[in-house]
């Protein structure tokens, strides 16, 4: 048997490590009778990345200040400022700036507080409001006004951060004129930064965005529209009356007043019912039905089912025993339940509801929101003859349901209806107005 030795060195066992060998594995050169000359086979180790490193939770830090330091607490070590904000010595907005830079050394709000005592939500109230307040200065804001926030007005110049800042210097006389509360200072900046979102809502173009009272008394005439109670829509009425400042404002919540809101045909409170109709249009609070202590179960059908399922959905339906059982007289594919709103409560039998995918089944003035939204019409059965010339009713027209007006289905002939519309429901909506625009930044 003829053997043939190499004299090449014997190359060095190179270790190779995996993750999913338990212990690292030689390589070595074998010789094979078939191919006596294999080069040795090595093996590179390529070091495996280092895992990208996590960003951990940070705890909530007040804002990076924007306001200068004053002259005086400027030169201070971290000691004598701590003691300036322990002491609250000088004005809040003066005192305010040394915050930000205490946290930048290494300070958490809450050694902050066990420090100087100042809570960690004032912190961030007292940043801001000094935010605000330079803005105010910048804006050349007059002394006076100024001047009635430089003790203890914090508070009130917080509320109205999300405003821009031609909007912040005239809150802040509007406030200073009324002697506002932070709780009124909330208010306002709301009313303020919802007023151009309800751009085409029913009265918009007769107030003045540039006035504060304006957009106040716009949210006040907004809420007196979706009371239901007479007593008190009069009164919120009133409340906007006499918040307004601009004629044109004044002269429309003064018609309102007195039940004749001059738009003509087809218009109708919160852009819905016309005057003189019991239809209340209201809008579904979030939460509104698990607070509710009575509620009201309905059927529904869709408007595309056209006069079958109203026809078909059950008539008698309620919760019976200490538990509440519902209870209906059939079988029924889709119910809705409802606050039990005095429209809803009164129906005894024959309520039913069909579900809108948008109102311009409705006999309104065409608005943007009416092809966003989807409604439910709750109408009563039992009552299908078309008797008030400004009642409203439910018909099916043209193979599809609608909603029509007394005096229009009597010109057509009309005299018996699929039952009387006692109530529209909006859906809930979340309204965002803590959030910022882009354009809000200054």
């Amino acid at each position: 048997m003829l053997s043939l030795a190499l004299n090449s060195p014997k190359p060095t066992p190179t270790f190779l490590h995996s993750p999913f060998l338990s212990s690292p594995l030689p390589l070595t050169s074998h010789h094979r009778p078939n191919k006596p000359f294999r080069k040795p086979i090595s093996a590179t180790l390529i070091p495996a990345s280092k895992p990208p490193s996590q960003k951990l939770y940070q705890p909530f830090r007040p804002p990076t200040s924007q306001s200068p330091i004053p002259p005086q607490y400027r030169n201070l070590d971290t000691e004598a400022r701590l003691d300036v904000l322990s002491n609250r010595l000088g004005l809040w907005f003066e005192y305010a700036p040394l915050i930000p830079p205490l946290i930048l050394e290494g300070f958490a709000p809450s050694t902050l507080e066990e420090v100087t005592g100042i809570s960690g939500v004032e912190q961030n109230r007292l940043v801001v409001a000094a935010q605000v307040r330079e803005s105010l200065v910048q804006s050349g804001v007059d002394e006076e006004t100024l001047e009635f926030y430089d003790k203890g007005g914090a508070e009130l110049l917080y509320e109205i951060r999300l405003l821009s800042v031609n909007q912040r210097a005239a809150a802040a006389r509007y406030m200073l004129e009324n002697k506002f509360e932070p709780s009124d200072a909330q208010e306002l900046a709301r009313a303020i930064k919802d007023f151009p979102r309800r751009r085409g809502d029913r009265g918009w173009d007769y107030f003045d965005y540039t006035i504060p009272a304006d957009c106040l008394a716009f949210m006040y005439y907004r809420q007196a529209l979706e009371n239901r109670d007479t007593e008190s829509k009069i009164s919120v009425l009133q409340k906007a009356l006499s918040v307004a400042v601009s004629e044109p404002a004044k002269a429309w919540v003064t018609k309102e007043l007195d039940g004749n809101d001059g738009d003509g045909e087809g218009q109708g409170r919160d852009g819905g019912v016309v005057d003189g109709v019991k239809v209340p249009v209201v809008r579904l609070n979030l939460g509104e039905i698990a607070e509710a202590t009575v509620v009201a179960v309905l059927p529904v059908c869709g408007a595309g089912e056209r006069d079958e399922g109203v026809k078909d959905a059950p008539w008698e339906s309620g919760c019976k025993g200490d538990f509440g059982i519902v209870e209906a007289e059939k079988d029924w594919r889709r119910w809705v339940v409802l606050p039990a709103w005095e429209p809803v409560i009164g129906l005894k039998r024959g309520g039913v509801v069909v579900a809108f995918s948008d109102a311009r089944a409705l006999p309104w003035r065409v608005n943007r929101w009416y092809k966003e939204e989807a409604i439910l019409v709750v109408a009563d059965r039992s009552r299908k003859e078309v008797a008030a010339d400004d009642g409203f009713y439910l018909v099916l027209s043209e193979d599809e349901l609608k909603v029509d007006r007394g005096s229009t289905l009597k010109e057509k002939g009309i005299e018996e209806s699929l039952g009387t519309v006692v109530i529209v429901v909006r859906p809930p909506r979340e309204d965002n107005d803590s959030e910022l625009a882009e354009e809000d930044w200054e």
